[in-house]
């Protein structure tokens, strides 16, 4: 059953392409795969009347009662060989169908197995979960099978509202599973639970009502799934997929996939309170509004929609009721609607593939025009109709038979059989009678690969009528499993109720036909003048009602302020840990421990204070000088506490972060553009002090909670004896903890592959890269010499001098940094030159020994990475953009990249030596010089490491360094607007950021000359 499972998954990959190389020829190819379906459950049919069943169980989460268990008893069978006979007749069907032309036909095939493949997995798998699964992917696939003309609004609107109603149904279903998976004497697998249910253990000590709730539920999805009262109009309006998709999803597949749930629970649940009452209700009450319905259609499609709605109801009914007769009676009807329902849903594609209407108004003379079409649309109306020898025939009189003694039933069977009769002979009349009045339909001949189809399905309801006992062979088993008296299927039971009111449906069906027009005097078309809206406008107005009322939260709750965000969130957190203290069970609050030394506690107080000062602050950048005060005080406290290691990365990144701030910030006004009002401050402080107060009553709470030892009192041994290494924090992230460290790092590199490509529109890497036009010049005239000029930062003509040149009159000097000539005089100073030029390199080196010991010492790979990037920082600012393109001559996309090969690759080498993923791996080695190396795949993990946070710094300073640097260079200045608020800067302030918009940058000389 996988390997057919398997088979269809790879059909439905190579579609496209099969249909791109053969065209619609490549359905032919594709009707195999359904077919070998087909012949694989005939095949098996010995063994399961044998009661050998098929199974296969792989298991996959067993922890959540989700296993992949397949099982094909008689009921799993019968659906699965309906679903593999009846796709393949199709496909072949579509062979001809489509056009030549025809857009999108590989992405139909391909989603067409697809759809076969989840119904066939629905069929047979014996797990709860399992078939939840195949169920909501049999809803996907039917949304993009109904929605294939994509470009038409009615195809959208009707598969968006498939989707909505079956997944709605599928929410509750899925809920109900749970609900009797996990109470007493219920279980995920399917045949289990049936077994529990009939045996009157499921949810014994459960509460009242409770599985009588679940069942209700799970009916609730089998109910919407099969377009049942009042979820019924969405298949209607699901006529407006191709023909095909008409034929399989809505008469022989999906919409049976209800049916099957029912029948397959109905054993075990019929007598749980509600069960019958709801499928009885329901089930008659479409039958009834289907047929009803269906009469005054002049679509040929719609008309079929609506009869398929009222059979689906009249077979819910047979199959839910929980007596065997019945059961035996809706599983023959099951056959039989899948055949003659499909096979007419094909005659219509045929008449409006010939002709170009489905109007039954517009025909006229079709059948003497198409002879065999008529002639094979004649068994299949037959059959839909009840007449024998058709098998639709021999189900509705075991289905009479059956409710002989439950006479308010069999009234409302006979009055919607009554209507059945009637609107099948409405479809014949109106789709090949001669009409007076109505100009005949012009000569065709219809394409035979699309009556083949026809004629097989038309062929094989009269021939399974033939043979009812071979079907009732078939399907008895399964209904021998419902508890009452037996049923049986037969061409002639002998006179009595049955036959006598066959009869009296028949002549009653005939005498509404024939005055069918007096039945509907109000109505106008296909639209009913009666002020009773219908479901579909029902769900129409609920669907536009929800879009405004939506619309209107949005705007109230959606206000944009993200400080108004943060409030609320912040204080849901703050509400949730007192109602937790209120009202939980909170331990004695033991061990409280203010500080270790007073130090500690200046350090907080002082960060406090520098908290307040941020809420105060009316300046952008006094702002992040002020938080990342506060970062650089954590760093303090985690040094004072004992974890060097972690105040070292905390000082790293906050570095970084500081200056990743005053490079936004430079595109930014200075102050902020609104000043909240004193209130709001004062709130704000109010909101950050219960937040705080709020965590550390967590961590109180939570410490005092503890019972057992803690983690950490063996931590370090543990460390030592799996991760080789000491260093408590980088053995974690490396080891302990590598998966998690393997998700940060692929965030940083997808953040940091994002940010740059909202800052580079058209090309990226280019500024960085010192191979770029101007960057090798500059380079070349700082080296071997020549004279020439370039545009400073400010529009500054800047000129470069040969080394060794005088920079100033009277005086030499010498190139400390490359690139720093580029830059205006007022940007440059000689001791921060000289400072980066001296430091440079040793951070580099210090940066790998961080890397090389952070196993053992205070360090590792992101540290390493971070004060890297830092001397790369330094060099930035010393020399601008084009110093940073001659310190990194490598594109920050190739660093990046590699380290994420490096981690990935160490991340896999364990399993090369019989270990798993992540495992650190010791390589014991003798080499010269250094003696005994133990070498562990955790420091080529780390090195990846390394060099992504390497490329992530590098790619921030070229995305939010160097490109803003290039287009304020170009657009002349770098300042931007100042904001304009309650609060103005000093009269000094003004004027100088008016200087500067001027090009006055600061006091300079007319011959100023810049000495690289």
């Amino acid at each position: 059953m996988t390997e057919l499972l398997c088979l269809h998954w790879l059909a439905a990959m190579v579609a496209p392409i099969l249909m791109r190389k053969l065209g619609r020829a490549g359905f032919g190819v594709l009707a195999l795969v359904p077919a070998t379906t087909a012949v694989w459950t005939i095949l098996q049919a010995p063994a399961v009347l044998a009661g050998d069943l098929p199974t296969r169980h792989i298991s996959w989460i067993p922890q959540l009662g989700l296993d992949l268990d397949f099982r094909m008893d008689m009921l799993g069978w019968l659906m699965a060989l309906i679903v593999g006979v009846v796709g393949a007749v199709i496909l072949v069907y579509c062979w001809a169908y489509f056009g030549r032309g025809a857009s999108a036909i590989g992405r139909f095939g391909g989603v067409f197995v697809a759809f076969a493949g989840a119904m066939f997995g629905l069929v047979t798998a014996d797990n709860t979960l399992l078939m939840y699964v195949f169920w909501e992917l049999t809803t996907v696939f039917s949304f993009l099978l109904i929605g294939h003309y994509h470009d038409r609004q009615s195809s959208r609107r009707a598969a968006m509202q498939a989707i909505t109603v079956t997944t709605f149904g599928g929410l509750a279903m899925l809920a109900g599973i749970v609900m009797v998976g996990v109470t007493d004497g219920g279980s995920f697998r399917l045949s289990e639970l049936v077994a529990s249910a009939a045996a009157g253990t499921l949810g014994a000590a459960a509460p009242a009502g409770y599985v009588p709730v679940a069942a209700v539920l799970i009916l609730l999805g089998a109910l919407s799934k099969s377009a049942q009262v009042p979820f019924h109009f969405w298949l209607p309006a699901a006529m407006a997929a191709p023909t095909p998709v008409s034929a399989y999803l809505h008469a022989a597949a999906m919409v049976k996939a209800g049916i099957y749930l029912v029948a397959r629970l109905a054993p075990g649940f019929a007598d749980v309170p509600g069960w019958r009452p709801v499928v009885v209700v329901v089930g008659l009450t479409t039958m009834l509004l289907g047929g009803y319905r269906a009469l005054s259609q002049h679509d040929l499609k719609l008309l079929l929609a609506f009869g398929t709605v009222s059979q689906l109801g009249f077979i819910v009914v047979l199959v839910g009721i929980g007596e065997r007769a019945a059961a035996l009676a809706g599983l023959a009807m099951l056959v039989a609607h899948a055949m003659f329902k499909a096979t007419l849903f094909l005659v219509v594609g045929v008449i409006d593939h010939e002709l170009g209407t489905r109007d039954l108004r517009e025909l006229s003379g079709v059948g003497r025009r198409m002879p065999w079409l008529a002639g094979f649309a004649t068994l299949a109306v037959a059959s839909m109709a009840g007449l024998p020898p058709m098998l639709g025939y021999v189900g509705k009189e075991a289905a009479l038979a059956a409710f002989e003694s439950n006479p308010p039933v069999l009234l409302v069977v006979c009055l919607g059989s009554v209507m059945t009769v009637a609107y099948s002979l409405r479809f014949w009349w109106g789709a090949f009678a001669d009409k007076p009045g109505v100009p005949p339909s012009p000569h065709t001949h219809a394409d035979p690969r699309l009556q083949l189809p026809v004629a097989v399905l038309a062929t094989g309801s009269l021939a399974a009528g033939l043979v009812p006992g071979l079907l009732e062979r078939f399907t008895a088993p399964h209904a021998d499993t419902y508890p009452g008296e037996p049923g049986h299927l037969a061409l002639w039971s002998g006179l009595g109720v049955p036959v006598v009111a066959t009869a009296a449906i028949l002549v009653l069906g005939g005498l509404l036909f024939a005055f069918r027009d007096r039945l509907h005097p109000g109505r106008s078309g296909d639209r009913v003048t009666s002020r009773v809206p219908s479901a579909d406008d029902a769900f129409r107005a609920m669907t536009r009602g929800l879009n405004v009322w939506s619309a209107d939260v949005t705007a109230r709750v959606q206000t944009g302020s993200l400080p108004g965000y943060l409030t609320v969130m912040l204080l849901t957190m703050v509400g949730a840990v007192a109602l937790v203290v209120v009202t939980g069970e909170v331990p004695t609050l033991v061990g409280l421990r203010l500080w270790d030394s007073p130090l500690q506690a200046g350090i907080v107080v002082v960060s406090c204070v520098a908290a307040v000062l941020v809420v105060r602050s009316r300046r952008r950048m006094k702002a992040v000088m002020l938080t990342a005060f506060i970062g650089y005080s954590t760093a303090l406290l985690f040094a004072l506490q004992g974890a060097p290691d972690l105040a070292l990365t905390q000082v790293l990144v906050e570095t970084v972060t500081l200056v990743v701030f005053v490079l936004v910030l430079r595109r930014l006004p200075p102050y902020f553009s609104n000043r909240p009002w004193r209130s709001s401050r004062v709130g704000r402080v109010l909101v950050g002090a219960l937040v705080g107060t709020s965590v550390a009553l967590i961590g109180w709470i939570a410490a005092s909670a503890r019972v057992h030892e803690p983690v950490t009192v063996h931590y370090p041994d543990e460390v030592l004896t799996f991760g080789y290494g000491r260093n408590i924090v980088n053995v974690t992230l490396v080891d302990t903890r590598a998966w998690d460290t393997i998700g940060e790092i692929s965030v940083l590199l997808a953040a940091a592959t994002g940010v740059a490509s909202l800052v580079f529109l058209r090309e990226r890497g280019r500024i960085a890269d010192p191979r770029s036009a101007f960057a090798a010049a500059l380079f070349k005239h700082a080296v071997w010499g020549g004279d020439r000029s370039h545009p400073g930062a400010l529009g500054e003509p800047v000129r470069v001098h040969r080394p060794g040149e005088a920079s100033e009159p009277g005086g030499r000097g010498r190139t400390w940094l490359s690139a720093s000539g580029t830059l205006a005089p007022v940007r440059r100073s000689l001791i921060f030159e000289i400072g980066t030029r001296m430091i440079f390199h040793p951070l580099l080196l210090f940066s790998l020994f961080l890397l090389l010991s952070g196993h053992n010492n205070p360090g590792g790979g992101f540290a390493g990475g971070i004060l890297a990037g830092i001397a790369l920082i330094i060099r930035y600012l010393a020399g601008g953009r084009f110093e940073l393109g001659l310190a990194a001559r490598v594109r920050p996309g190739l660093l990046l990249g590699l380290g994420m090969a490096v981690a990935t690759t160490a991340a896999l080498v364990p399993v090369a030596f019989g270990g798993t993923i992540l495992q650190t791996t010791v390589f014991d080695l003798v080499l010269p010089v250094f003696h005994e190396v133990h070498l562990a795949t955790a420091l080529f993990f780390d090195i990846g490491v390394y060099l992504v946070v390497v490329g992530l710094v590098l790619d921030i300073l070229t995305s939010l360094g160097a490109e803003l640097d290039r287009r304020a260079e170009a657009s002349g200045s770098s300042v931007p607007e100042v904001a304009h608020d309650d609060r103005r800067p000093a009269r000094e302030e003004v004027e100088l950021v008016a200087g500067m918009r001027r090009g006055e940058a600061g006091p300079r000389r007319d011959d100023q000359e810049v000495t690289p």
